[in-house]
């Protein structure tokens, strides 16, 4: 059992390696049962309320888990273990989204919550392999990010509009530029704005310089625009039914 909670790697992550398929399998599961069960949602409070605190308790055991651990090996630090990542963000908001059913809360945590989480689950910053408190704290938190984004709408009446896209970009926009001013000055990484994560993602795609930035920023608004786009054809489908 020490192993699992160890620092050293005994098991090295392996990119699309059966541990990784069998994950992104499960996401995949969990994710077009929500999508396919949205009127039993919002109909059956008790399975409504199932998932709802289960998600929340996901997002919840993931962060304290994390942090516990960072804490007891004597490894956490400012730059590397605040929640201030996009999916840090995403978490924290849609815990509290699940608390509170606040729409701005719902609405935000869609955009910067489905995809962004979808994404780390393909292409993980990740070293530790299935035999690891890690990997499995990863998996876990990132899938449910996504899954409590993706529940929030199906299962409530918030709308999202291109007007709810403008106005997270801006809100998204507002906090790289806050999160810039905390890596200049404490030298850390967060949102990845100094340079993408040391194993391979998609931001190594983003170029260098400012082109890194206009990249980050082009590619942001073209995720959110296809979340948009994607939510208004599912809302049409649902509504012809």
């Amino acid at each position: 059992m020490e192993t699992w909670f160890s620092l050293q790697i005994d098991q090295s992550f392996t990119l699309f390696g059966q541990s990784h398929i069998t994950m992104l399998t499960l996401f995949v599961i969990v994710s077009v049962f929500i999508l396919s069960t949205a009127n039993l949602l919002k109909k059956s409070r008790a399975t409504h309320s199932l998932i709802r605190w289960t998600l929340f308790c996901l997002l919840l055991f993931s962060e304290i888990s994390y942090q516990t651990w960072a804490i007891t090996k004597g490894i956490w630090g400012t730059g590397e273990h605040l929640p201030l990542h996009l999916c840090g963000i995403a978490s924290l908001l849609g815990a509290f989204a699940l608390l509170t059913y606040q729409p701005k809360l719902i609405k935000i945590t869609y955009f910067i919550g489905t995809i962004p989480a979808a994404i780390a689950l393909i292409t993980p910053d990740l070293l530790h392999g299935y035999e690891h408190f890690r990997f499995w704290k990863f998996f876990l938190h990132h899938m449910a990010i996504s899954w409590t984004s993706l529940f929030l709408v199906v299962s409530t009446s918030v709308k999202i509009s291109w007007k709810d896209l403008l106005e997270t970009f801006l809100y998204l926009i507002v906090y790289s530029i806050f999160i810039g001013l905390i890596n200049t000055i404490a030298g850390t990484n967060y949102l990845y704005l100094q340079g993408p994560p040391v194993t391979g993602t998609p931001l190594d795609w983003m170029g260098d310089g400012f082109f890194y930035y206009i990249n980050l920023a082009v590619t942001a608004f073209l995720v959110f625009a296809v979340m948009v786009l994607v939510y208004k054809l599912a809302d049409k489908m649902n509504n012809e039914k």
